[in-house]
């Protein structure tokens, strides 16, 4: 929680000031949203390596290397901006990106030791350690400007101070606090148990101890399945509305003011209630949680779609946007962890992770090109066939009680 923190406070002061900077060092405008596509590219191409390098080694170097690259990713683009290099500055944002994929990778952490009855409320209180940073590092811009000017740093880099420092002082934290590494308990215990079930069954006579029929970590893969498309699926529906909301709120007339407040009230969203959907995960069911997520989900788009024109009903349903996107993440996740077997979960969690970004990175390409077609309402209604797809396959998937 403590590192989902620090590294919010970090991307939370870059991310906004990275799209300032791709437009002011490309000389276009139109270049400016290259910021985020980096960001979230970055995050994608850096979830597998790290899911391996954390079976090969644990959970803390694998958090740890992915701070580490966000921070150095910090000090590249405060030289691009020095030198006034695109691509340079590209590269320093994609580095950056890695941070995202550390918190994403963060709350499977927090599952590892976790008991089944208790691992949704785990990981959803990591999610919820988010907010602090999320919040909070949009208004670390202006400080940071001002201490990039005292120690003469090019304009507009100073926040990329605080990543530099947030994101190092996490990977320190994960190297020193994440003792004994999760991860690597889990894998002796699960180990230890295996071996009891084998000699148990060798002593009763039972052939092939060790066939996967009789394993006691095998993979659920119809699980699996359900929970990556839930999860990527959820994320690319708000991740299309949420990015085009801000062009259709200033076409309108809205002021900036109102912009900001319905993308802080949206995070709030995202973010504040995650613990509540984690214990209904636990209580209730994981597939039940994702389906109230998406009835969330749904019940925002129809107010985006239906009330369009008024500002009221676009800030409600960014809110649902929010709170759906977060009971579906959550539920999903504590679902991903449940179907994987031990010694394949790291591996799955982080094939998840990169097409849960790669979605989104799809979703809000694509969001652009319906809104010029069919506006706004038209993109909110072209999102509910995603909402209907993630609720069509939690019907007909079936279930299975899981082991792990």
């Amino acid at each position: 929680m403590v590192g989902q923190v620090l590294a919010g406070l970090g991307m939370g002061a870059t991310l906004s000031i990275g799209a300032i900077l791709a437009g002011e060092i490309s000389g276009s405008p139109a270049f400016s949203g290259m910021a985020a596509t980096m960001v979230t590219l970055g995050a994608a191409l850096a979830a597998v390596p790290l899911a391996r390098l954390a079976r090969a080694a644990g959970r803390a170097p694998a958090l740890a290397t992915g701070a580490l690259t966000a921070a150095s990713g910090a000090v590249i683009s405060t030289v691009a901006a020095g030198v006034h290099s695109f691509p340079l500055l590209l590269l320093g944002l994609a580095l950056i990106g890695s941070g995202t994929a550390v918190n994403l990778q963060s709350r499977f952490a927090a599952a590892d030791l976790a008991e089944p009855q208790t691992r949704g409320r785990d990981l959803s209180l990591v999610v919820w350690a988010t907010t602090v940073g999320a919040v909070a590092g949009p208004n670390l811009i202006g400080p940071g400007e001002q201490l990039g000017g005292v120690l003469g740093m090019p304009e507009l880099t100073g926040p990329f101070l605080f990543t530099l420092v947030a994101q190092s002082l996490a990977a320190v934290l994960y190297l020193l606090g994440l003792r004994p590494d999760p991860l690597v308990l889990a894998a002796a215990w699960r180990a230890e148990q295996q071996r009891v079930a084998d000699v148990e069954r060798v002593a009763a006579g039972t052939p092939h101890a060790g066939d996967e029929q009789q394993s006691v970590d095998v993979d659920d893969r119809s699980g699996i399945r359900l929970a990556v498309m839930s999860i990527a699926l959820s994320h690319a529906t708000m991740v299309a509305v949420m990015a085009m909301t801000p062009v259709h709120l200033t076409d309108h007339g809205a002021s900036l003011v109102i912009v900001g407040f319905t993308i802080s009230l949206h995070i709030a969203g995202m973010y504040a209630l995650s613990p509540v959907f984690g214990v209904l995960a636990d209580r209730f069911g994981r597939r039940p949680t994702i389906v109230l997520g998406q009835g969330m989900l749904a019940a925002s788009l129809l107010m985006t779609g239906f009330g369009a024109e008024v500002e009221g009903w676009v800030v409600a349903g960014l809110i649902f946007l929010g709170l759906g996107w977060s009971a579906s993440t959550v539920a999903g996740s504590a679902l991903l962890t449940d179907s994987a077997s031990l010694a394949r979960r790291t591996t799955v969690q982080g094939r998840s992770d990169l097409i849960m970004s790669g979605s989104g990175a799809a979703g809000g390409a694509l969001a652009g090109l319906v809104l010029a077609l069919s506006g706004y309402s038209g993109l909110s209604f072209v999102a509910l066939i995603l909402v209907a797809v993630v609720v069509v396959a939690n019907i007909l998937t079936p279930r299975r009680a899981h082991l792990a």
